[in-house]
């Protein structure tokens, strides 16, 4: 997206004109006022899923762990074999 805030078809983004003519403060206190949107829209997970959503990624690092364990150790034997040690 080019400086101007154009779209390709030649009209003005509609994402960029609620900034037009602010100045830094104004886009602050938008900017502000956007997150403050945004963080409405948050759904906070229940226990149950929270609870879930944690083993699954105590479980993929497990996972991760265990697989660059394994490349280490292989990573480590191929280069004592080659280079002797």
């Amino acid at each position: 997206m080019s400086e101007s805030a154009v779209t390709d078809s030649g009209e003005k983004d509609p994402r960029h004109a609620s900034r037009e003519g602010l100045n830094i403060f104004g886009r602050i206190a938008l900017f502000v006022r956007q997150v403050i949107s945004e963080l409405r829209r948050v759904v906070t997970p229940s226990r149950e899923e929270l609870i879930r959503y944690v083993w699954i990624v105590i479980g993929f690092v497990a996972v991760m762990m265990a697989l660059v364990f394994v490349l280490d150790l292989g990573f480590g034997w191929t280069a004592s074999k080659v280079f002797g040690g």
